[in-house]
């Protein structure tokens, strides 16, 4: 498959992109297994993280009429306490990231990190809905929520595998939330986590002198692509939530990351198992 034309390379991973953000089953992941495998040419992290912002439009689209709502009613306490909680997580997240910046913490070049991140939340996902099957949850997004997300934010970022969308919600539930509450708390969080990813990336590529190196008409591509795919999915999980648990997509997980452990046994050289 690499001998694909570029802009269909793209427009793949964009289409991987928009549909997996917001999935509990890692779009960082998804995007890293077909490039490290080798059945798509391997992008830049830039490419990888900037195109996750073409997610956000979506959300900004399925949300229109809550966001309309926050702009029409901030001198309303509770849209104010909304808002504020919502900065504080992002914050929470956002100095986060700058320390695993620091650390000089990289996307993984093998398929091992992926296959544990992806298996383990699986088990996280089992283990969240059997508690959550006795305990209804909560609509009000309290302040134990905001760091808790937070801080799963963060994990994600550092395990690529974990998926952000799917550690959040899971955090939020986990301490008492509702699953409607929590999903749309982890798709509005996720507008400056992902928007401020994207313009970090960039900016540190201008300061770098690398930013010419990066095909942007590409970049351009795969954002719309994820941006149209990412609004197909977020509809659909919106409605999915209010009925279903996520322990399809943990099945799912289960499957994929048994699947790539093996990958990486059965592809190790003879006597190195």
């Amino acid at each position: 498959m690499t001998d694909l034309p570029e802009w269909l390379s793209i427009v793949i991973l964009g289409i991987i992109e928009g549909v997996t953000e917001f999935l509990p089953i890692s779009s960082t992941g998804h995007l890293l297994i077909p490039q490290n495998l080798g059945w798509l040419p391997r992008q830049s992290d830039l490419f990888d993280v900037v195109i996750q912002s073409g997610a956000v439009i979506a959300v900004l689209a399925v949300f229109s009429k809550r966001v309309s709502h926050f702009a029409t009613t901030l001198s309303s306490p509770d849209t104010r306490d909304y808002l504020l909680k919502l900065f504080v997580a992002f914050l929470i997240t956002a100095v986060g990231g700058l320390f695993i910046k620091k650390l000089g913490i990289e996307l993984p070049h093998e398929i091992a990190p992926v296959a544990w991140a992806t298996l383990i939340g699986a088990l996280v996902i089992f283990a969240c809905e059997k508690w959550k099957k006795n305990h209804a949850g909560l609509a009000e997004i309290t302040w134990t929520v905001v760091v808790v997300v937070g801080f799963a934010q963060i994990l994600a970022a550092v395990f690529p595998g974990t998926s952000r969308s799917g550690a959040s919600i899971l955090a939020a539930m986990a301490v008492g939330i509702a699953r409607p509450a929590a999903t749309e708390f982890s798709f509005l969080l996720g507008v400056p986590t992902l928007m401020a990813a994207g313009f970090y990336k960039i900016l540190s590529a201008i300061k770098d002198g690398e930013a010419g190196n990066e095909n942007w008409s590409m970049i351009a591509l795969g954002t719309l692509v994820s941006a149209i795919s990412a609004f197909v999915v977020v509809r659909w999980l919106i409605r999915f939530v209010q009925t279903h648990t996520f322990n399809g997509f943990a099945w799912y997980r289960l499957i994929m990351g048994s699947a790539l452990l093996i990958y990486v046994w059965s592809s190790q050289p003879p006597g190195t198992h």
